[in-house]
């Protein structure tokens, strides 16, 4: 458990309870925050400038990303503008964001590269759907595991005698209701993201 490092110094009841629920949230929290993170990278139908953020640019003989050498902004629902902040890095993007297979045809007007969003087929959506519910699902292994991991430790304290079986079952409820609280979080932004793909 977390109490075998050299350092740590039995602590009595309630504090003992407290730093293994914190570590469980602290956990909990960035097994949310990564499934987030994993669905941003999925494209919906949607416009968002974090579709072209990375993409690398060659610009005077080194490679960055897109969010570097231009803006990029929502037009509206289905279409991104790019704009570059130098004329001459236009054509560069431009072959850049055909060159990506994306999907994408830039059109140009002056400075200004606009980006349409292709339609997505039904069944592009339905596997855009499956992808969102299997990280939900990996999301939800996380924190289970996370769960599993502040048990052990709450069970190993009462073994020690640092708290008693009171405080055994106190801290458990407590573990389970921060497990609920987040499971609740990904199907939330689960059911939000499956929306999003089925709206266009």
């Amino acid at each position: 458990g977390v109490y075998q490092g050299a350092g740590w110094r039995p602590q009595r009841g309630g504090s003992v309870l407290n730093e293994i629920r914190q570590d469980a949230d602290q956990r909990m929290a960035k097994c949310v925050t990564a499934m987030g993170q994993a669905l941003r990278k999925l494209r919906t139908g949607r416009a968002s400038p974090s579709l072209l953020e990375h993409l690398m640019i060659e610009y005077y003989g080194t490679t960055v990303p897109l969010s570097q050498t231009a803006n990029i902004a929502v037009e509206d629902a289905r279409t991104l503008t790019v704009t570059p902040w130098e004329k001459g890095m236009v054509g560069v993007i431009e072959k850049a964001i055909m060159s990506a297979n994306l999907g994408f045809t830039p059109v140009t007007a002056g400075t200004v590269i606009r980006v349409p969003l292709p339609v997505l087929t039904e069944e592009r959506r339905r596997d855009l759907a499956k992808l969102v519910k299997q990280e939900a699902e990996l999301g939800r292994v996380a924190v289970r595991n996370v769960r599993r991991d502040a048990m052990t430790d709450i069970k190993e304290a009462l073994k020690e005698k640092l708290i008693n079986e009171d405080l055994e079952r106190q801290g458990a409820q407590q573990i389970q209701d921060l497990t609920d609280k987040y499971v609740a979080e990904i199907d939330r932004i689960s059911e939000e993201k499956q929306k999003e793909i089925m709206e266009f």
